[in-house]
């Protein structure tokens, strides 16, 4: 199982990639191309409103082909729409570029599954550390995706068109990855058995999962939020891309670098402790964010913001996967992510609205309340199994 998770950790890391360059560039694309200033961000709404409406339709092609035939589905999409974007930079079309990226969700809603794979793959004592393990592989998205997106800025005469390109090469080198795992078949045939175990409004009424799926969606909401709004930002403080590539890269690395001992504070811990040490270093983030716009205070705040995404995100996921049979995993994971990814989507537009109408400041004050609420949950769940001890 080592080589299969070590493989599925390298998907992980291009699928981070895909991801990071997006994020880096759509903002910045989109600001030159969008007929208003509010509407930069839209590319990168598109990419999680398309991420939220799949999510569905990758449940059913999971159940019904398997893991590795959607997954592979997933980055033949990854592919079309890398060299769509392409396209609508190429000829200045903004709403192609949206679509594009609208597009490009179908993947990334695949790629959101590589974390529930990777509990599938391990032995039940080893899961917390097998979804840490490929969740630490977005390191390679970390070193590579800024800096593919920053040597590739003006390789062709237009800026970006490059990054884009390239973006098509890692699908390529992904689809290389996932040929060689083997995914277990049994559960591939327990996914496709129909409408065995309990009904998903069943599954969501039980705290844990709750509590899970709030973490999980209010954790990448915060995340999101403040960093698709930050190439936005620096640029408005006049730094260079470059400033921005390596900003992003920290922040990607705080993200996933404590993957390699996430899963065993878990182990150790247990997962709301994780998820509560996440709460507080987003509020360290919010507090740094708001003490000035040095490069280092940009730097520090979107550290911390990855790592605080990272406690809430792998606890999310475990605690989720205490909450549902392996015959249920399709339809409660698809619930999850999107969750997950309608909060993006809603993210991802406050977040270009916010920062060039409101303006930095008022941007981190706003995601006080997400990381509040997340907060009581965790409080609250914790009083309910302190109730069901006693």
């Amino acid at each position: 199982m080592n080589l299969n998770l070590w493989l599925l950790a390298a998907a992980q890391g291009l699928f981070l990639t895909n991801n990071v360059v997006f994020i880096a560039v759509n903002g910045l694309v989109g600001l030159s191309l969008a007929p208003l200033g509010w509407m930069a961000t839209l590319p990168v709404m598109g990419y999680v409103v398309g991420g939220a409406l799949s999510t569905g339709l990758v449940a059913r092609s999971q159940a019904r082909w398997g893991r590795k035939a959607s997954f592979q589905l997933g980055l033949l999409v990854a592919l079309l729409s890398t060299l769509l974007c392409a396209l609508a930079l190429w000829i200045g079309s903004f709403w192609l570029l949206v679509a594009g990226t609208l597009v490009a969700g179908y993947y990334s809603a695949n790629g959101q599954l590589y974390r529930f794979a990777a509990g599938e793959l391990a032995a039940p004592a080893y899961r917390e550390q097998a979804v840490s393990l490929v969740l630490a592989g977005g390191l390679l998205g970390a070193i590579v995706g800024p800096n593919l997106a920053n040597l590739t800025r003006d390789l062709l005469p237009r800026p970006f068109i490059g990054a884009y390109l390239a973006l098509a090469l890692v699908a390529l080198l992904s689809v290389s990855a996932i040929a060689r795992i083997r995914f277990p078949e049994q559960r591939q045939t327990q996914a496709g058995s129909g409408d065995a175990g309990r009904p998903l409004r069943e599954i969501m009424r039980q705290p844990e999962f709750a509590v899970a799926c709030l973490g999980a969606a209010l954790g990448y909401g915060v995340m999101n939020l403040l960093m698709a709004a930050t190439p936005l930002a620096m640029q408005v403080c006049n730094y260079a891309f470059g400033d921005v590539a390596f900003v992003l890269e920290w922040h990607v690395i705080g993200m996933f670098a404590p993957g390699f001992f996430t899963g065993r504070l878990i182990k150790r811990w247990g997962a709301l402790p994780v998820m509560g040490a996440g709460v507080l270093l987003n509020l360290a983030c919010i507090g740094v964010a708001l003490s000035g716009q040095e490069l280092q205070q940009f730097t520090l705040a979107l550290f911390l913001l990855g790592v605080g995404w990272n406690f809430l995100f792998t606890g999310s996921t475990t605690l989720s996967m205490q909450a549902y049979r392996p015959e249920e995993k399709d339809r409660a994971q698809a619930a999850i992510n999107f969750c997950v990814f309608a909060t993006m989507a809603l993210t991802s537009f406050a977040s270009g609205a916010l920062v060039t109408t409101q303006g930095w400041q008022w941007l981190n004050l706003g995601s006080l309340l997400p990381v509040g609420l997340t907060g009581a949950a965790l409080l609250w769940l914790a009083a309910q199994r302190r109730q069901g001890r006693a």
